[in-house]
């Protein structure tokens, strides 16, 4: 039977609402968790069990030396901010947290120590307000850890505390929350116009600390030994991004082992220029390039690991000499093992040498799935019927630019091991069949191969127990 409430005597049909409306307000306000029994660890909330938060300190003493964390008992620590420069020689002390607000630049006959176990953290900021710690020429570094106490570079936002080796936020996407370490010499680059001396990239022309280069090879900017820099790559200046560690006019007396890059948002590590030798370097998941040699860098990089990402460009980025000064340089990379990423985009390259690249790349083992092997550049005049002009494919075949006895493993056979290419749209034509056999043969008569295992490469296991990238699981 359909009831008609306006043709019932007395009721008023807003008064009839009212009512409904109090009646639902009332039948809402009872408790939903009445007949609902929540195991241990979980409270009823409006009629649903939800997990308790659980105090992971509870039960936990520290002595008054430590304060419980997550858990765990770590010393009580002190941030220290630094800003500006510092120009008489200074200790940054085991136990403290150090604050880069801002650019922190060591200034010429200074020296910074940073002992075993500090952790060192960017401010947030790009341009001008970009955090960076900047070695200017004829200053050092001594930021010397242990493989039980490593230094760690990282961000602000990272909650790491000083004796945890990765704070509990730490993660791969987190990349340009700062901006990096810049160490700048004064041994020999090749710079553009016949210059031996330039700006590094994103520091403004007018700012003396940003100078590189010189004529000491032997130039000593210090050590770095044990040190993980993390989720850097901020904007520092107009289009730039800072790479995690730059080394600009580095000298050969310059000791770089045991450095880990993790995160950036541009280049793993970049040299430009200079003589410094690298051993035991890893970088993970870089924004650009992992390895970028620039500007005629003619030291050796030995025991190199690398693991691309999904928005990571090449493996190695290689030029020669820019300009016609300090041109004789032949930079080494040996034994080296890259990954490339799975399912990453089309700039994932096991390598680009160009811009007259000479040296040497040996005892390397290019795994994973790289979406292209190692390209050459060769390049050509547009305006002369494309006539050819020497770069790197002819260093190639000249002997002074060598790539000896590597494995691929993603490819088969010898195609797809090296790619002869050019920028010059027009001259594209000139890349014909015989340029590239020229290619094929030259990598298989230097001892390269098509592997499906790899027998050569990095000693991976010495990046155990203090890297980033063995506690999340890149290393085995």
């Amino acid at each position: 039977m359909k009831m008609n409430f306006k043709n019932i005597p007395g009721i008023n049909l807003i008064w009839l609402l009212s009512i409904c409306v109090v009646l639902f307000i009332v039948g809402c306000s009872g408790d939903d968790c009445d007949d609902v029994t929540c195991p241990n660890g979980f409270t009823c909330e409006a009629g649903i069990c939800v997990q308790d938060e659980v105090d992971q300190c509870e039960g936990v003493v520290c002595d008054e030396n430590n304060t419980c964390v997550n858990g765990i008992c770590v010393e009580n620590y002190e941030t220290v901010f630094k800003i500006g420069n510092i120009t008489t020689n200074e200790t940054w002390t085991k136990g403290k947290v150090y604050n880069l607000a801002g650019k922190v630049v060591v200034k010429d006959g200074a020296i910074l120590t940073i002992e075993e176990g500090v952790i060192v953290k960017g401010s947030e900021g790009s341009g001008s307000l970009s955090s960076a710690l900047i070695i200017e020429r004829g200053a050092k570094i001594q930021a010397i850890g242990t493989i039980s106490e490593p230094i760690i570079f990282t961000s602000v936002l990272d909650e790491i505390t000083p004796g945890q080796l990765v704070g509990n936020n730490s993660t791969i996407d987190k990349k340009g929350l700062w901006g990096g370490l810049v160490i700048l010499g004064r041994a020999p680059i090749s710079a553009a116009d016949g210059d031996t001396e330039s700006q590094i990239e994103g520091i403004p022309a007018d700012e003396e600390f940003g100078g590189f280069g010189g004529t000491i090879s032997n130039d000593d900017s210090g050590t770095l030994k044990y040190v993980s820099i993390r989720h850097g790559g901020a904007l520092i200046g107009d289009g730039n991004e800072i790479n995690g560690l730059t080394l600009g006019g580095v000298g050969s007396e310059t000791s770089i082992e045991y450095v880990e890059v993790v995160a950036n948002l541009d280049d793993g590590i970049e040299c430009f220029g200079g003589t410094v030798n690298i051993t035991n370097c890893i970088v993970v998941e870089q924004g650009d390039d992992a390895i970028d040699l620039d500007m005629n860098y003619s030291g050796t990089i030995n025991n190199v690991v690398v693991f691309q990402g999904s928005e990571s460009d090449s493996a190695m980025e290689i030029d020669g000499p820019e300009g016609s000064t300090h041109t004789d340089g032949l930079f080494e990379l040996i034994n080296c093992t890259l990954y490339g990423a799975s399912g990453s985009n089309a700039k994932d390259r096991a390598g680009s040498l160009k811009s007259k690249a000479q040296g040497s790349i040996q005892n390397c083992v290019f795994s994973g799935d790289f979406d292209s092997g190692i390209r050459v550049r060769e390049n050509f005049d547009e305006n002369n019927d494309c006539a050819a002009k020497s770069d790197a494919f002819d260093n190639m075949l000249a002997g002074s630019l060598n790539i000896i006895g590597n494995e691929f493993t993603f490819v088969a056979g010898v195609d797809g091991m090296i790619a002869v290419y050019t920028d010059v749209d027009a001259c594209i034509d000139q890349i014909t069949d015989g340029i590239q056999s020229s290619a094929n043969t030259a990598m298989v008569d230097s001892g390269n191969e098509a592997v499906s295992t790899s027998t050569k490469g990095a000693t991976e296991s010495i990046f155990n127990g203090w890297t980033w990238a063995s506690e999340k699981g890149y290393i085995n």
